[in-house]
């Protein structure tokens, strides 16, 4: 052997791969790989907090804005108003709606509801259903007597001001099925069943004797500045 003949295989070192320094690229790709797995597994469940209320607060972090883009209101009719609102109460009611699932437990499926709804009931006297043999004056003009129809109960009006929710628990299909929908956690129930409660609670209350109680008032004041002396008020058939 001559110094210029040199052994093919040099001793004491191992074998390079062809291509020299690309025997570490399979394992760099696992790691990138497990890598991009974690970053989508975490932009999930930023997503599903977003929705089902597990990272609160995540909408300052990203600078959530709300823009109100609605239309003007347009008028669509107009109606003279003969009804002389007397009087009206304001209620509170607490609303437990709990909603069940056969063979199923609650943390699967089902749900429950702890909201505080608040509102008011107007009563009024319809003065417009008076006839002519409602109202009787006599030839002085000193002394009149009225026959009006009973106050009537308006329709429960909640307050979204005052009206909230306490707590709200539901089952895993009804969270998922929240996730999917246009109306996540609708109070579209409780706020139906807390108008009816507050209803019953103001036919109870006495409301409508205490509008008709101011009712008389009012006519008597306002009879009393155009010169009659005595008033008088009937509540019942208002006559024709």
């Amino acid at each position: 052997m001559t110094s210029t003949d040199l052994p093919t295989d040099a001793p004491g070192k191992p074998d390079e791969p062809a291509g020299g320094g690309h025997g570490n690229r399979p394992r760099r790709t696992r790691r990138w790989g497990r890598a991009a797995a974690i970053c989508a597994g975490a932009v999930v469940l930023l997503l599903l907090g977003t929705r089902l209320s597990l990272l609160p607060g995540l909408g300052d972090i990203f600078g959530e804005k709300t823009h109100d883009r609605s239309g003007p209101a347009v008028l669509k009719s107009i109606r003279d108003m003969s009804r002389y609102e007397a009087a009206a109460g304001n209620f509170q009611v607490v609303v437990d709606l709990e909603k069940d699932t056969k063979f199923l437990p609650d943390a699967i499926r089902g749900s429950r509801t702890l909201y505080v709804g608040a509102g008011t009931v107007g009563a009024s006297v319809d003065l417009g259903e008076v006839g002519d043999s409602g109202v009787v004056v006599n030839e002085d003009r000193t002394t009149a007597e009225l026959r009006l129809p009973h106050a009537v109960l308006g329709k429960p009006a909640l307050d979204p001001d005052r009206s909230y929710a306490v707590s709200k628990q539901r089952g895993l299909l009804d969270r998922i099925g929240d996730f999917f929908s246009d109306n996540p956690g609708s109070e579209q129930a409780v706020n139906k069943l807390a108008a009816q409660h507050i209803g019953e609670a103001a036919k109870e209350s006495g409301l409508t004797q205490r509008a008709e109680k101011n009712t008389t008032a009012m006519l008597q004041g306002l009879l009393g500045s155009l010169g009659f002396k005595e008033v008088t008020v009937h509540y019942g058939d208002a006559g024709r």
